[in-house]
């Protein structure tokens, strides 16, 4: 498997961003680590070792990226503005910067699939439902939806509702958006184990808002024996994994 390291540094950022590449060929998969994790989480924690058989038969591509979530979602001290203008920044690091880097890899525009565990997982919904005009398809494993509940407090200005995927959708009426979410792959799963509780109540509305509009989505609720940890997570993303290369 090739494996490279890349980093620059991000004028959108204003700082050094790293992220590491698995693979040669086959369709881009976007990683946003889990809460506060970095580029290198993927492998550390033996996924890119999960899906390998994919990466290796040159199916699939894996970018995985560095998050800045202590700066925005996990700053506990920081103000809703402050929240909102470094989480937007990193939304223009991924959009102008990580994503024609992939094209450039890839040596073309191809659609991106986003793919993330817990804080992960919010992320790669959020990326995929505002921008489906770049994004294809979303695995999203293990992931609260709401960002009152990623914040641990209730927000009060506009820009957080738009980064909020439970609240924008349900009144998203854009025709455009959701005839892209009608023709993408939709991907959420959860488990029904320790520390799960939350991500069930999420995982539960973001599935009826999508059926209510018509939007397709295969939505997974595993057992009671499914932890919100990454031995599990290792087991659910190479299962989805095939419907979305399908």
């Amino acid at each position: 498997m090739q494996i490279e390291y890349h980093k620059w540094f991000s004028e959108r950022l204003n700082r050094e961003m790293e992220l590491k590449v698995y693979g040669n060929y086959g369709k881009p998969f976007l990683v946003f680590p889990s809460s506060g994790g970095a580029f290198h989480e993927y492998e550390d924690f033996k996924m890119i070792e999960a899906v390998a058989p994919y990466i290796n038969e040159g199916r699939a591509k894996f970018f995985c990226i560095d998050s800045i979530d202590k700066e925005t979602w996990l700053n506990t001290s920081a103000s809703d503005e402050h929240i909102a203008g470094r989480h937007e920044a990193y939304h223009n690091y991924v959009i102008e910067e990580v994503v024609p880097f992939i094209y450039q890899h890839c040596q073309g525009h191809q659609k991106i699939c986003t793919t993330g565990c817990s804080l992960g997982a919010f992320h790669a919904a959020n990326f995929y439902f505002k921008r489906p005009d770049v994004f294809d398809s979303v695995v999203a494993l293990s992931g609260i939806y709401d960002a009152e509940k990623v914040l641990n407090r209730n927000y009060g200005i506009q820009q957080i509702y738009y980064n909020s995927p439970l609240h924008y959708l349900d009144n998203i009426s854009d025709p455009e958006a959701i005839a892209n979410y009608r023709k993408g792959k939709i991907v959420v799963c959860v488990g029904k184990g320790a520390f799960e509780d939350e991500m069930i109540e999420d995982t539960a509305k973001l599935k009826s808002i999508l059926k209510d509009k018509g939007v397709e989505a295969w939505v997974e609720f595993w057992g009671h024996d499914v932890n919100h940890d990454w031995p599990w997570w290792r087991i659910q993303m190479p299962h989805f994994m095939q419907h979305v290369l399908d």
